[in-house]
């Protein structure tokens, strides 16, 4: 079964703004929501089609959310509620784009880390470290989906050009196995932080400072 990889950037403080906040909202914030709660029925319909159970609708857990709970005893409910944050998520960050799509994700970016270790690049900087490390410290937990699946991960937008610098520097020692993929990922993590640095110098209100991936 092959897992798709996409990501997009965000100011974390916006996402964090909805969780618990009781209807506590902005009118721009309840205006997003509203776009939240449309996309999670949605979402909870096509997996309505497809026969899957979840045992926790997508619209019912993004309202724990919304209350500050992740306490469904549903088998499935981290799959619910991981779906539901990523909706909050893409309501505050930018458009999505694709990494790319793997048969066997985790355990080729397990390989990546592993080669990079081997050549020296810091531990904090491996790509399956933040691809599959969750959500930031200052997040509430979520359950794990069963499976793995969905999931997500994050890199501060301040180390992407430390983690881009880190894997050029050891690309050609590389594994042939894996140069075209780590230099996706260098010249995606190059754009981001070049954007980045022109927004934050450019645009006052300007605050994005995660890029957060979405595993599916």
């Amino acid at each position: 079964m092959s897992h798709n990889i996409s990501y997009s950037t965000a100011d974390k403080a916006d996402v964090l703004a909805y969780l618990g906040s009781n209807g506590n909202l902005t009118a721009e914030q309840r205006r997003r929501l509203d776009g939240m709660r449309k996309d999670a029925q949605v979402d909870q319909e096509d997996l309505d089609r497809q026969g899957v159970e979840w045992g926790l609708p997508i619209p019912e857990a993004l309202e724990h959310l919304l209350d500050g709970r992740t306490d469904s005893n549903a088998e499935c409910a981290g799959n619910a509620y991981h779906a539901a944050l990523q909706h909050i998520i893409n309501h505050n960050a930018s458009d999505p784009s694709q990494l790319g799509t793997y048969s066997k994700l985790s355990t080729f970016f397990g390989l990546v880390d592993e080669e990079m270790r081997r050549l020296g690049v810091p531990a904090d900087l491996l790509p399956h470290g933040y691809l599959y490390g969750g959500l930031p410290d200052d997040f509430p937990h979520i359950p794990h989906s069963i499976d793995g699946y969905p999931a997500i991960g994050y890199l501060p937008l301040a180390k992407a050009k430390s983690a881009a610098d880190a894997y050029r520097a050891v690309l050609d020692r590389m594994s042939p196995d894996f140069r075209y993929d780590v230099q996706e990922l260098i010249e995606k993590l190059d754009f981001e932080h070049d954007e980045w640095e022109r927004a934050t110098r450019d645009v006052d209100w300007y605050t994005q400072d995660t890029l957060f991936f979405w595993l599916t």
